[in-house]
């Protein structure tokens, strides 16, 4: 009904008496005595707030789009000639600049990934919907987690279509100092640096980088574990990459993401084993869009 504060799966939960959150949360035996056919969605959205407490994904990415195939061909910007489509008077008869967008000659195959969970009636019967949101919010965080890795690998190595990013190295091998930074920065007109991706190990030699410690932010990082911005830059870890390099990238152009199926759950009963099985699944892949607004510092050479 108009003014509802509820959705229909919200209102549904109400009306079969299940409460999914606080500290008087019904057991998710609730949902196989009175609504079983609730509970799919119920693991879905669950796992739709476990990738929204990684947001760093949905940052990185310039755009996101649905498509109805399972091949999608990117865009191919041809920006070798930048003095061909930059601004300037443009005389009578003149040649007007122009800007050359075709298809890449490569389509990308939009692959499926999934996770099933399983586990036993027995196992889940008791538990509360509040303690079974936490295992679904840390799946959700995982995926999220995974894809930020997929988002890496096209950025250094491009989508298949010849467009690996451009690798610049350090002044001295094994080392990466102040001055490396500025000069990945430096590479980035006309560009912004906005984001850097980097393991682990790299993300603590720049955290403790002479340059970079400043005692407010310092106290920033020691009160809320907010990481500073050297350069302007948001820092992103993903150990998935490679341990000498540091990614920078201008996150509104660098890469988009294609979707052919959306998140979805599908739910299933394994009766000889007596066991339960959610299998968690989605088709996405990602594609460079305009291959200059990444750029890799490779320190150890």
């Amino acid at each position: 009904p108009l003014g509802c504060p509820l959705d229909a799966f919200e209102r549904q939960l109400a009306t079969h008496g299940i409460k999914v959150g606080g500290r008087n949360s019904s057991p998710v035996d609730l949902f196989y005595k009175n609504a079983s056919a609730l509970l799919p969605e119920f693991i879905l959205r669950e796992v739709r707030k476990g990738q929204q407490m990684r947001p760093d994904l949905d940052r990185l990415l310039a755009g996101s789009a649905v498509i109805q195939s399972n091949r999608y061909t990117p865009f191919f910007v041809d920006t070798s000639e930048a003095d061909k489509f930059s601004l300037r008077p443009v005389g009578e008869g003149a040649e007007i600049p122009s800007l050359v967008v075709t298809e890449q000659k490569h389509s990308l195959n939009v692959r499926d990934y999934g996770l099933a969970l399983k586990t036993s009636y027995k196992t889940l019967r008791h538990r509360s919907t509040a303690q079974f949101k936490v295992l679904l919010w840390y799946i959700g965080f995982r995926l999220q987690t995974d894809k930020i890795a997929l988002v890496v690998d096209t950025l250094v190595n491009g989508d298949g279509n010849d467009n690996a990013a451009e690798v610049i190295t350090s002044a001295a091998s094994g080392s990466l100092t102040y001055a490396d930074l500025v000069k990945l920065w430096a590479e980035f007109a006309p560009f912004e640096m906005n984001h850097l991706i980097c393991h682990i190990g790299t993300l603590k030699t720049i955290l403790t980088l002479a340059e970079f410690k400043d005692p407010l932010a310092g106290y920033r990082f020691g009160k809320t574990g907010d990481l500073f911005t050297p350069l302007g830059a948001t820092l992103v870890r993903c150990d998935e990459a490679a341990a000498d390099y540091v990614i920078g990238l201008d996150s509104r152009f660098a890469v988009e993401e294609v979707v052919s199926q959306p998140l979805m759950v599908e739910f299933d009963k394994i009766i000889d084993q007596k066991f339960e099985e959610a299998v968690i699944s989605e088709s996405v892949s990602y594609a460079k869009v305009v291959k200059d607004a990444a750029v890799v510092l490779d320190y150890n050479y």
